[in-house]
């Protein structure tokens, strides 16, 4: 069995997929463990899409481009204007061509939504990892607005996409990234 400490070390975000397919079984497991998060008093507010679709997923990708530069055309977010360049390109898929995108949604109404999304994409990412899969979460694919998309989705109204998680078998995995040493404000004894 892997320990935490390893799976901690080998988390990547993985942009290169090989052209096969995750079994539906399996991401059913992921979800299944991510579900042991934490969560705000324990409300578990996390709901999930899974996309196995290639054509849907380009669809996502091409909304989600053409509102973030909408948002960023009306001064409505900031965004490294040579990324925008990018982002203009039509062949560019945000969620880099994966198999699988499993989006995490939750009612706009929970006050800690963002951080207990985050934390069942963490439980997300570690137990692809223990399957031999790579993730990424790409925040560029949370741009979806029309209603039509959404009920695509099955997003309720009320609800809101936080956290986009591409998921599939890495052609490789990168090496790690130089980390810093932990920056301790203060210790209090």
């Amino acid at each position: 069995m892997v320990t935490l400490v390893e799976l901690l070390k080998s988390r990547r975000s993985i942009r290169d997929f090989q052209d096969k397919a995750v079994p539906l079984k399996i991401v059913e497991e992921v979800l299944q463990e991510c579900t042991l998060a934490p969560s705000a008093s324990d409300g578990q507010p996390c709901m999930f899409s899974i996309i196995n679709c290639k054509n849907t997923m380009r669809a996502l990708s091409d909304e989600s481009k053409a509102n973030l530069l909408d948002d960023f055309a009306k001064n409505k977010t900031t965004l490294n204007p040579a990324y925008a360049e990018v982002l203009k390109d039509k062949n560019f898929n945000v969620f880099y061509n994966a198999p699988c995108l499993i989006y995490i949604i939750g009612s706009k109404n929970v006050g800690s939504l963002d951080w207990d999304c985050a934390l069942a994409a963490c439980y997300i990412m570690l137990s692809a990892i223990e399957r031999g899969l790579g993730t990424c979460w790409v925040h560029l694919g949370s741009y979806i607005r029309n209603p039509q998309t959404k009920a695509l989705l099955g997003i309720p109204d009320g609800c809101r996409i936080v956290a986009p998680i591409i998921i599939g078998y890495p052609k490789e995995i990168p090496a790690a990234s130089e980390r810093h040493a932990p920056k301790i404000l203060k210790v209090i004894s």
